[in-house]
């Protein structure tokens, strides 16, 4: 018996074209409130809080004694509450303006 030599079928694979290949940086509408500290009405997560950070340090909102709290003034109350917050929990209260 001879054997039969199959011939494979050759099939042409294209390449199939993806968006991005890294991390995509997502923009969120702000709050009135945070877009008046901030400066833009779009921005990403971490642009605001670094802006925020700025904003503390250049209005010397650190608490003296205990670095980790933070002593908003009027139009930083309006976004993180009128209370000394910690600098920890800043970003959750930042969430209800960022979206």
């Amino acid at each position: 018996m001879a054997k039969k030599k199959r011939a494979k079928a050759k099939t042409k694979t294209k390449a199939k074209k993806r968006g991005g290949g890294g991390i995509t940086k997502m923009t969120y509408d702000l709050s009135p409130e945070l877009a008046a500290i901030v400066g833009s009405k779009k921005s990403t997560r971490p642009q605001v809080v670094k802006k925020i950070w700025v904003y503390i340090k250049a209005k010397k909102l650190q608490d003296a004694k205990n670095r980790r709290m933070i002593n908003p003034d009027a139009k930083l109350g309006e976004v993180l509450g009128k209370k000394p917050i910690n600098m920890l929990k800043m970003a959750g209260a930042l969430n209800k303006h960022i979206g």
